[in-house]
């Protein structure tokens, strides 16, 4: 019978070396990722072609154009027709009716400038567009990492639940031996219990993400989200230094305000033109009726043209003209200090996304090596416990210190792809 037993306490050790091999095989080491392609570019489009934010934005960029005719065209004509209720008489006639046309023309290359600060102000809501497009495409990766580390804890947390309970088949086996104690066996209920509600609130918080994911993306509920089983860490080949360079020439938010202080400029040199005489030029025509009851004369009746009817505007009240001049000088220099501040504020987060970028590399190697570690300390454990049935405890800490080592593997790896895609985002990249 005591054969028998042994015997039993053998054959669930082996399937308990068995199913801890599987189990820390996959997630030992961050070099033995899974090189396949990624869904994330598709859901990248799906947000880029369905997001109502983005599509208003760039709705707002398709109204700017429209700007550019309307700010390069002449004033309307002025008509004018006259009927005399009087008639005038004149030498060759009454007047009976009179019809004026005059065109407005302003001071030279005013309307040029108006042009141009049309041109400047939709490049300014392209760049709005354009930056938040690039911060949708960040949320929607962050999102999906996000959804990536819930994926993977709930399959490290199903793994570690089919190890637990092999460890419950070992402990009562040794129990039924009288070589085992109830305790081991009630620690091991204990430990099951946890991680059952742990995994039921990973499952609860998948609809959240998912949710949110949805939102971003504008489509249908039903979409199934693909993450991959282990994902694959992306690393910088530039240096700090050189993406600092990009963000201060390709940051859509710099590049918006470099079109604001453009469009200043130009409306500076529009309000200095408003301030210069413009010019009218018509054609005046008068109709005349014959006069009767008089001897026929050369020039009866005969119609009056007035071409061309020259007209000047006389800006006198300067103050108006200067006061528009300052005013788009102090709104120049805001937007400048908001440029320069914006650069300040860049450079900051460019600091700590690099920080976190670090750290969250030195996390991906740091937790690899200690899974390494807590694996082979486990296997020790758990020989020890298997031929002196010693030490349960610390095979149920181990057990545990050794799921929080890889979860934490998988939060470093979501952690540094993020940070990367913050970076890109800072960048002005996709």
């Amino acid at each position: 019978m005591k054969s028998i037993k042994i015997y039993e306490i053998l054959t669930v050790a082996i399937i308990l070396y068995s199913t801890i091999a599987g189990y820390t095989q996959q997630q030992s080491d961050p070099a033995d990722t899974i090189d396949v392609k990624s869904p994330l570019e598709s859901y990248l489009k799906l947000s880029a072609e369905n997001n109502p934010l983005l599509k208003s934005l760039f709705n707002q960029y398709l109204a700017a154009m429209e700007r550019l005719p309307q700010a390069r065209a002449l004033p309307d004509p002025t008509v004018m027709f006259n009927i005399f209720t009087s008639p005038v008489e004149t030498r060759v006639g009454a007047t009976q009716a009179g019809l004026a046309i005059n065109q407005a023309f302003p001071w030279f290359g005013q309307l040029s400038a108006q042009e141009e600060v049309a041109a400047q102000f939709a490049k300014s809501r392209f760049e709005v567009f354009e930056d938040e497009r690039n911060r949708l495409f960040f949320n929607v990766r962050s999102t999906y990492y996000e959804l990536y580390v819930l994926e993977a804890a709930i399959t490290i947390t199903n793994k570690n639940i089919r190890l637990l309970e092999s460890f419950r088949r070992l402990a009562n086996v040794r129990l039924e031996a009288g070589t085992g104690s109830a305790v081991d066996l009630l620690r091991v209920e204990m430990d099951l219990a946890e991680l059952d509600n742990e995994l039921k609130y990973l499952e609860d918080t998948r609809e959240p993400i998912l949710a949110e994911l949805i939102e971003l993306m504008n489509v249908d509920y039903d979409l199934t989200i693909e993450t991959p089983d282990t994902l694959v860490t992306i690393e910088f080949q530039e240096n700090k230094s050189v993406l600092l360079d990009s963000i201060l020439m390709q940051n859509p938010s710099l590049r918006k305000l470099d079109y604001d202080i453009d469009a200043l400029n130009s409306e500076i040199d529009v309000a200095r033109k408003m301030g210069l005489p413009s010019f009218n030029i018509g054609l005046a025509y008068t109709n005349v009726a014959k006069r009767t009851g008089v001897e026929d004369f050369a020039g009866n009746g005969k119609d009056s043209f007035i071409f061309p009817q020259i007209g000047v505007r006389i800006p006198l009240y300067r103050k108006k003209y200067k006061a528009m001049v300052n005013e788009k000088e102090y709104l120049k220099m805001s937007v400048v200090q908001q440029k320069e501040n914006r650069v300040n504020r860049l450079n900051t987060e460019l600091e700590k996304g690099w920080r976190d970028y670090l750290d969250a590399r030195r996390r991906v190697a740091l937790y690899a090596y200690l899974i390494r570690l807590a694996d082979q300390s486990l296997n020790i454990l758990l020989a020890e416990f298997t031929s002196a049935g010693k030490d349960f405890e610390e095979v149920l800490r181990m057990d545990r210190q050794l799921l929080m080592y890889e979860l934490e593997l998988e939060k470093a790896r979501a952690d540094q792809n993020t940070a990367v895609a913050y970076i890109t985002y800072l960048t002005g990249k996709n």
